[in-house]
């Protein structure tokens, strides 16, 4: 057969597809894994005419371009679907029964491992304490990682395995949570969690794949037809992140990936001959991924005056603008980008110097990409058109972090508080994520987010929201916010041109779904939305049923 015609899809019209605007279209033919003609269905038969090809029928599904999540982690996303998850838990005792629970069915000595606690969404706000944890059991290890993925808590058995003592100090980049009396009290922050990470068992090449293989299908079954991940730490090699990727591809799992590539492997990057775009259309490297500071929910995101609701705190900065601006150069001087998390205008502060000291070469392929940018302000924003950068923004960050984060930053910082409309208004090119598995991947609660800046159900405990929602004057309309997943996703990556958008001569990547975005009567029809087929490079990669 010499391609794919899809009719009856229902297509609505969407920024940056302008060629749609002129005429109906309810049918798209594909040929060679590319948009080859678009139009009515007995417009598209008669061009065919005695062409052999296969018919789709979508049955009045709606066609967007294929989602792309710009900012998440696939292996990570894959081990939440198989450890404890603690997101919706509403108390510290509802954790604590749930690794209870796990314990009793847990080997002895086997690692007790979970993630999404969020002390901040409890009815009332108290940490896990590592006496808890060793009340549950002091037969298995627990290490358990808070939902921003910056603070850990553990029981005194993984504490022993890990060689961390009442006497170990802190690292050059992490601490360990101390009570009143100086002994420790569980918490772990920043990259003081290494060394628990290292204690346990190293999962071998099978065990990985299987974890990247579930994150890849769940994606899929979510509509998302790329995603733009950072698994090399979890991997371990350069080599074998591209053979699993590989196998899979070829066992059939089409899914695009663009993989972000941890700063402390640069070595292995060097030796290997690795540059910046390398790869092929299903699996390209992309830039060097550096942290500048932590997350605001454990007040380790670095911010230029101190926290509000502490004032002795600022935050913790991972690196000195020397060692900044070092790993810069370093990166450049292998041909690439840098990909930067940095959350608190401190950190963003920190970045945008050390970018502007260590310009990107005028004809690199890829720019830096600047990841979060959650506390900003009106002349970090101004410095940020001067560069060559795209922008990682993840809209349900609000629906976790309001409102005990205005306690955190104040007044006085909240008009530039996750500020996507004032990104967009400067002509930054922005991308939506979702930063898996600290959010949900699910793209749809991405989009409503940015056009509610709310929690999806109305919760009366918080006076602050409202039907307008959070600092409502940076919403997003709902184009706006679809662009993000679409045309977004493509550009943050320097691909617009292949991708992104319903158009002759691109990529056949688009998501089917059930309901129209731009003719729903509220934004929280977003939250019933039903993938019935994700469509990548013209092969159906999911199908409902």
């Amino acid at each position: 057969m010499s391609g794919t015609l899809y009719i009856n899809g229902t297509f609505p019209m969407l920024s940056g597809e302008s060629k749609l605007a002129s005429r109906f279209v309810d049918a798209i033919f594909v040929e060679q894994g590319k948009i080859a003609a678009i139009g009515t269905k007995s417009d598209l038969k008669l061009q065919l005419g005695a062409k052999v090809y296969q018919t789709i029928d979508l049955a009045g599904g709606v066609v967007l371009p294929g989602l792309t999540d710009s900012h998440m982690h696939l292996s990570m996303h894959g081990m939440k679907l198989s450890m404890l998850d603690f997101s919706g838990v509403t108390s510290k005792t509802e954790m604590l029964a749930m690794i209870r629970e796990e314990a009793q069915k847990t080997p002895v000595g086997q690692w007790i491992v979970g993630l999404n606690w969020n002390e901040n969404e409890f009815t009332t706000p108290e940490l896990p304490h590592i006496s808890e944890l060793d009340d549950i059991t002091m037969e298995h290890p627990i290490f358990l990682t808070r939902v921003c993925f910056h603070a850990y808590v553990g029981n005194s058995i993984a504490f022993r395995l890990a060689g961390i003592t009442q006497d170990t100090p802190d690292t050059p980049s992490g601490s360990f949570g101390r009570d009143e009396q100086g002994k420790l009290n569980g918490m772990v922050y920043e990259e003081a969690h290494f060394a628990f990470t290292k204690a346990q068992p190293e999962p071998d090449y099978s065990t990985k794949k299987e974890i990247i293989k579930r994150a890849c299908l769940d994606a899929l079954s979510l509509g998302l037809t790329s995603v733009h991940t950072e698994d090399l730490r979890f991997i371990g090699n350069v080599d074998t992140m591209h053979r699993i990727h590989q196998e899979l591809h070829e066992e059939g799992i089409y899914i695009r990936t663009h993989q972000l590539l941890y700063h402390p492997y640069m070595s292995e990057i060097k030796e290997l001959g690795i540059k910046a775009g390398d790869g092929n259309e299903w699996f390209k490297m992309g830039a060097i991924k550096l942290f500048a500071d932590g997350a605001i929910g454990a007040r380790t995101a670095l911010l230029q005056q101190p926290y509000s609701d502490m004032p002795e705190v600022r935050g913790t900065a991972i690196h000195s603008q020397e060692e900044l601006e070092e790993l810069t150069v370093q990166a450049r001087k292998l041909g690439f980008p840098i990909a930067v998390h940095a959350i608190g205008d401190g950190a963003a502060q920190m970045v945008l110097t050390a970018m502007e000291n260590c310009p990107l070469p005028v004809h690199a392929p890829l720019r830096d990409r600047f990841i979060h940018a959650q506390v900003l302000n009106e002349d970090l924003i101004k410095r940020m058109k001067k560069l060559p950068l795209i922008i990682d923004i993840q809209p349900r960050f609000v629906v976790s972090d309001f409102p005990w984060v205005l306690d955190r930053v104040g007044a006085e910082r909240t008009e530039y508080l996750y500020a996507w409309r004032k990104l967009l208004a400067a002509g930054l090119i922005c991308g939506g994520g979702s930063d898996a598995p600290i959010e949900p991947l699910n793209p749809f609660l991405g989009i409503h987010a940015a056009v509610t800046r709310k929690k999806p159900s109305q919760n009366q405990q918080f006076q602050f929201q409202s039907e307008e929602g959070y600092l409502p004057l940076e919403k997003l309309s709902m184009s706006e916010a679809i662009s993000l997943f679409t045309m977004g996703g493509a550009a943050t990556v320097n691909e617009a041109g292949e991708r992104g958008s319903i158009e002759v001569g691109k990529a056949a990547d688009f998501t089917v779904i059930n309901d129209n975005p731009l003719q729903m009567d509220h934004p929280d029809q977003l939250l019933d939305v039903q993938i019935q087929m994700t469509v990548v490079n013209g092969r159906i990669a999911y199908q409902a049923n």
